[in-house]
């Protein structure tokens, strides 16, 4: 009997558990990478995603290789015809991997027709087990994120004392909403120079004849675990003592303010999720770092990053077609070319994007995401260009953050409400409206922002809808009020803009 491991592009750490389940004989084991080409052609990938996850994939060959496995990296080729004909060649006759934790890559492998028997081994990168997240689940009248956070934080004993949570609160999100002021010294981000084998992966993606997206040759990102594990020190040590009171905020220019920059790389395998948990956890006892900071970068991981993949685990394979509102609209052009779009704040989140395939989760859901919603883009639309657009996007994380959260297409199930906001949000949480075209004090007209009439035009539609969630109760009393004249205009000068884009 041999065995050989399939090592995916998205599980790079030499304690994932299917080298684990033959480190007693990795000498004998084959080990086999496989970059496709026909895979990355199913959607238009920011081509910085390409080259981290390759890059990626390629040091972590070379890394196994010095540990003594016997690797085997296939370049541009078809996922079965590569494994066919390496499990030939090696004579294998079991084919281990780590059940892939998107649901459609899992179900392409399982149609493969493959000369061996498969064996899926168990993930072990993210806290909770499928199965632990389900008896959760199931001892549980609603799933609430913030139910299933104090549960991980019991759990792992994180920022705890005597079972009770340190500051005498477990949440500190309103501390954590700060708007950016005049003169923030915001901290350089940490970058890295493409070395021979990032260069070789960049000459490649620009060879292949395919559709993608975003530019390539700023690539900066770390692609090692060293690197990775620089990003998180440098996090900790510059940016942690003021990440939380400005992570909401958004400055023009600024991509990436005191944000840890860690999501790819946890997302990939080189950075486990408990060692960033737990380094955040000792940095606060030793540096004294203020606590709303801490035990917000925490939640993102402990409560919800586990939260989304519990989430995304459980729910039935039709739920990326949800579509509470029925939103049927196209995605504009300008989410694919930010030249397209005179609206600053979104300009210069797509120009960030498409630089960097990176903004941070106010951009994401309350600029790109808020407005698909309230212009009434379909769901999947929207949130195919996510997944093809960010450089830590996969299947697992995109769906529930942006059917379930963004879009709230799922009509509540992972959100109380919607996350639809007008102008004034973004006026409050950044400097974008200063430097527009358009005025956010106005909802109709040709200075409108169309984040305004958007909006109205948006709970207007869907207000016998929206009255089933208590907490849309007060909104709707305003536009309860509002002039039927004015409506009548907003709703005119949203279909309007609909028509000529």
């Amino acid at each position: 009997m041999t065995i050989g491991i399939w090592i995916l592009g998205n599980q790079l750490h030499l304690e994932q558990s299917a080298l684990l389940s033959c480190q007693h004989n990795k000498q004998k084991t084959p080990v086999i990478f496989i970059e496709s080409l026909n895979y990355i052609k199913k959607r238009p990938y920011h081509q910085q995603k390409l080259v981290l996850v390759f890059s990626a994939m390629r040091h972590f060959a070379e890394e196994l290789k010095l540990q003594g496995w016997p690797v085997t990296y296939e370049i541009n080729k078809d996922f079965e015809s590569s494994l066919n004909y390496w499990i030939k060649k090696n004579n294998i006759t079991e084919l281990r991997l780590v059940t892939p934790y998107d649901r459609p890559f899992l179900r392409l492998i399982e149609s493969f027709k493959l000369d061996c028997k498969i064996q899926f081994i168990t993930n072990n990168h993210f806290l909770w087990t499928q199965a632990e997240f389900k008896q959760w689940t199931d001892s549980r009248k609603r799933l609430l994120l913030e139910d299933f956070y104090r549960e991980g934080r019991k759990r792992f004993n994180i920022l705890m004392k005597h079972n009770k949570p340190i500051g005498g609160q477990w949440n500190f999100d309103k501390q954590n909403r700060k708007p950016p002021k005049k003169g923030l010294n915001t901290p350089t981000p940490l970058e890295f120079e493409a070395d021979k084998i990032t260069q070789q992966v960049i000459k490649d993606i620009n060879s292949y004849q395919i559709t993608t997206y975003g530019k390539i040759e700023s690539f900066k990102w770390g692609v090692t675990r060293s690197q990775a594990l620089q990003i998180l020190d440098n996090f900790i040590e510059n940016n942690l003592n003021n990440f939380g009171t400005y992570q909401d905020a958004m400055i023009t220019g600024e991509y990436t303010l005191w944000h840890s920059l860690i999501s790819p790389y946890i997302n990939l395998g080189l950075l486990t999720p408990l060692e960033v948990i737990t380094a955040i956890d000792n940095a606060y006892y030793e540096f004294d770092y203020p606590l709303n900071s801490v035990e917000g970068l925490i939640r993102q991981i402990l409560g919800w990053r586990e939260y989304m993949y519990g989430i995304y685990q459980i729910m039935d394979d039709d739920y990326a077609q949800k579509n509470w509102f029925n939103h049927q609209e196209k995605l504009p052009e300008f989410y694919w070319d930010s030249s397209k779009t005179d609206m600053n704040c979104l300009k210069q989140s797509l120009q960030q994007v498409e630089e960097t395939g990176y903004a941070h989760h106010i951009q994401r859901l309350m600029v790109l995401g808020n407005f698909g919603l309230i212009v009434g883009v379909s769901p999947q639309a929207i949130n195919n260009w996510f997944h093809s657009a960010f450089i830590d996007a996969y299947d697992w994380v995109m769906v529930p953050n942006v059917i379930g959260m963004g879009q709230f297409a799922d009509g509540g199930i992972l959100a109380s409400k919607p996350y639809a906001a007008s102008a004034n949000y973004i006026n409050k949480m950044s400097d974008y409206c200063k430097s527009c075209v358009y005025k956010q004090t106005q909802r109709t007209g040709n200075q409108a922002c169309p984040f305004n009439f958007f909006y109205w035009d948006f709970l207007s539609r869907h207000q016998q809808q929206l009255r089933g969630l208590g907490r849309m109760n007060l909104i709707l009393a305003n536009l309860k009020k509002m002039d039927k004249v004015e409506l009548e205009k907003i709703q005119l000068q949203a279909q309007k803009w609909r028509e000529s884009n």
